[in-house]
């Protein structure tokens, strides 16, 4: 394999499993500051009602919102923030600087947004048990949720955007790419090797999946590309390979990725995807020998 497309490593020391720690939805100090509302919040908060780039967005931004960013700026995360770099039903994206360089804000809308769609994923996951219908508690396990399977991405060595910290429907990460010059998904660019792009893709499936994890979502618009990197972005929905829809969900990442890379000319396809990606370590050793 060539130079590009190259894979990041997997992080030594711990073992990959199916274990998750739950969920904590006690309230944290964001949700002390909101209830508080002290002096200093509310003048953030009428300060950044007050910015331009606002100004069209004040569904995204309700007043738990505005303290889980002002915890963020308290806590270091945040210096600067700036205007949305991509928008969506469920969740708006924003750039920022962060601590020493550039980063991405996701911030889930609450009210606004329709999570029916939601359901396949979140029934049968145990961090969901309990949260019923309340919007609120969805969307902030959401969050939390895609913050843990960022981290459990990122040690399996798949290269995912550097989850940095997370707050109530707010979630800080890496920014791939700067606003002015963004990463692109796949679907906006002809992939110059396909072959080689493929061969890092589905290797990333398979360490998802024996680190416990089923992307759910994978295609073309899922995956981004920056200075002849490969991405794996969104991974909110991502579930464990023991939930009841763990296997449809990876064959149906399969057929999309292998569609999506035979109409590039790759050698793709799509059952001989998920052997690959679901073999154990013990069968792709007995193949090498």
């Amino acid at each position: 394999m060539s130079d590009e497309f190259g894979m990041v490593e997997p992080q030594e020391g711990e073992a990959f499993g199916d274990e998750w720690e739950e969920i904590d939805l006690s309230d944290d100090e964001a949700d002390r500051i909101a209830k508080r509302r002290d002096r200093d919040f509310d003048e953030f908060r009428i300060r950044m009602k007050d910015a331009d780039q606002f100004k069209v967005e004040q569904s995204v931004f309700d007043d738990a919102t505005f303290a889980a960013i002002y915890k963020l700026v308290q806590d270091g995360h945040i210096d600067a923030f700036g205007g949305p770099i991509s928008t969506g039903k469920e969740a708006n994206v924003y750039e920022a600087l962060g601590d020493d360089s550039e980063v991405a804000v996701k911030i889930y809308r609450i009210n606004a947004s329709d999570f029916r769609h939601m359901r396949d994923y979140l029934e049968g996951d145990p961090r969901f048990e309990g949260i019923g219908h309340d919007k609120g508690q969805v969307v902030r396990a959401w969050v939390r949720k895609e913050f843990a399977n960022l981290e459990r991405a990122q040690r399996a060595g798949v290269r995912v955007p550097d989850p940095i910290a997370v707050q109530r429907n707010v979630l800080v990460m890496e920014l791939v790419g700067l606003a002015e010059d963004r990463a692109r998904r796949l679907s906006e660019v002809n992939v110059e090797n396909p072959q080689t792009a493929y061969e890092v893709v589905r290797e990333y499936m398979r360490r998802l999946h024996r680190a416990g994890l089923v992307h759910g979502d994978l295609s073309e618009y899922n995956l981004i590309i920056h200075e002849g990197e490969l991405v794996v972005i969104d991974l909110g929905q991502a579930v464990t390979i023991h939930h009841p829809n763990a296997e449809d969900f990876l064959r149906r990442d399969c057929r999309n990725v292998a569609n999506f890379f035979q109409r590039q000319g790759a050698d793709a396809d799509a059952d001989l995807l998920y052997e690959f990606v679901t073999a154990d370590e013990d069968e792709d050793e007995n193949a090498e020998e």
